[in-house]
């Protein structure tokens, strides 16, 4: 059978329209079913909690070095030769200790100059006193010595007791400089340097000695010194008791008290000196020792801890969130120490306030908080 083009044509078109009108029945009928069962989302809960204050105590561990208690260098204090040395690096010394001799030939000779001027005018002031001695004496019998006399008398006697006076302070002086050619331990250690061996020119720093001729430590006594960052300071106090370790024996606790605050800050470190006394009578420490000291920071007083994701780091600012009357009120803080996932918190605050305790900047601040759900 022949079939006429224009009838295929409108057989076609049939079909198509047909299809379509199925097609756009079976959407409508999916979107009608979709927006029936589409329900309002539901505003989930946010857990809050109550301020309270409580004590936050930490620790604190910083390097810190061992000091000897008093160190000296031992110069020679006039320009000598060393006659003899009697102690070596590692001798343990007492305060008055004699550990060196030196020879300087000038300086006797200085001195025997002294003591001879010393007796000459010993010699002048003894004739002068007796000449004035027997004109007083004289004077006694009326018209004998004249006032004039007599008062010239005692001028000449009181010049040369002056004159003896200083002859016997040069004398001193030059006793004291030969003293000088003796060292001396100026308190009881040990010599940890020595620079110098007999027949040595030695002399005052910079002049004869470019090396001290010993170093003295005191050992038996150390001081061990910390730099407490400024942000810890306000925590520090007298007496507290601290812990060090070192490296040459880490499984042995030592332990020391704060002796001494330094009350400033050091302007290169923006920290304080602290000191402790450490007793070092076996001698297990040494002086130059680096030990990793804990150091407790106790509250002084409460504060308002709260947990650390309660509180928001801002770009602008830093903040927790309290819930007022249903609402969401960003409130700035302070924040403090930080410790063991509680952070110390410092602000327009009172007790029972009750804060969002996932804080983030998603709750916005004077939003809607429509369900709370109450964490202790």
């Amino acid at each position: 059978m022949i079939v006429h083009p224009m009838n295929a044509y409108l057989n076609t078109l049939k079909v198509t329209g047909a299809l379509v009108l199925a097609a756009t029945l079976v959407r409508c009928s999916t979107s009608a079913g979709e927006a029936g069962s589409t329900k309002a989302p539901q505003a989930s809960a946010v857990e809050t909690v109550s301020l309270k204050k409580g004590l936050l105590s930490s620790v604190l561990n910083v390097p810190g070095e061992l000091i000897s208690y008093q160190q000296v260098d031992l110069y020679a204090r006039e320009t000598s030769f060393v006659k003899t040395i009697l102690v070596d690096v590692g001798s343990e010394v007492k305060e008055g200790q004699v550990l060196a001799s030196l020879e300087a030939p000038e300086i006797s000779s200085r001195l025997a100059g002294a003591e001879s001027r010393g007796k000459s005018q010993e010699a002048v002031y003894l004739a002068s006193k007796a000449n004035y001695d027997r004109l007083l004496e004289t004077s006694k019998t009326p018209g004998t010595i004249s006032p004039n006399d007599l008062d010239q008398a005692r001028a000449r006697m009181n010049s040369d007791l002056a004159q003896l006076e200083a002859a016997r302070a040069s004398q001193r002086e030059a006793g004291n400089t030969r003293d000088y050619l003796t060292i001396r331990a100026p308190f009881s250690g040990v010599i940890t340097a020595r620079n110098v061996n007999p027949g040595a020119y030695v002399g005052p720093s910079g002049r004869g000695s470019e090396k001290p001729m010993f170093t003295l430590q005191e050992q038996k006594h150390l001081r061990l010194v910390v730099s407490v960052p400024e942000a810890y300071t306000a925590y520090l106090s007298p007496n507290d008791t601290v812990d060090f370790f070192v490296k040459s024996q880490p499984d042995k606790a030592f332990h020391a008290r704060v002796a001494r605050l330094a009350g400033a800050l050091d302007a290169r470190l923006r920290a304080e000196r602290i000191e402790m006394d450490v007793m070092n009578d076996n001698k297990r420490l040494l002086p130059g020792m680096i030990a990793d000291v804990v150091v407790p920071l106790p509250a002084k007083d409460s504060t308002f801890v709260v947990p650390k994701r309660a509180v928001v780091n801002a770009p602008e600012k830093v903040f927790i969130i309290k819930v007022v009357g249903g609402k969401a009120q960003w409130t700035p803080v302070r924040i403090g120490r930080t410790i063991d996932g509680k952070t110390e918190i410092y602000g327009d605050l009172r007790i029972g306030d009750e804060i969002v305790l996932a804080a983030s900047e998603e709750v916005r601040d004077g939003s809607d908080v429509p369900q709370t759900k109450k964490t202790e």
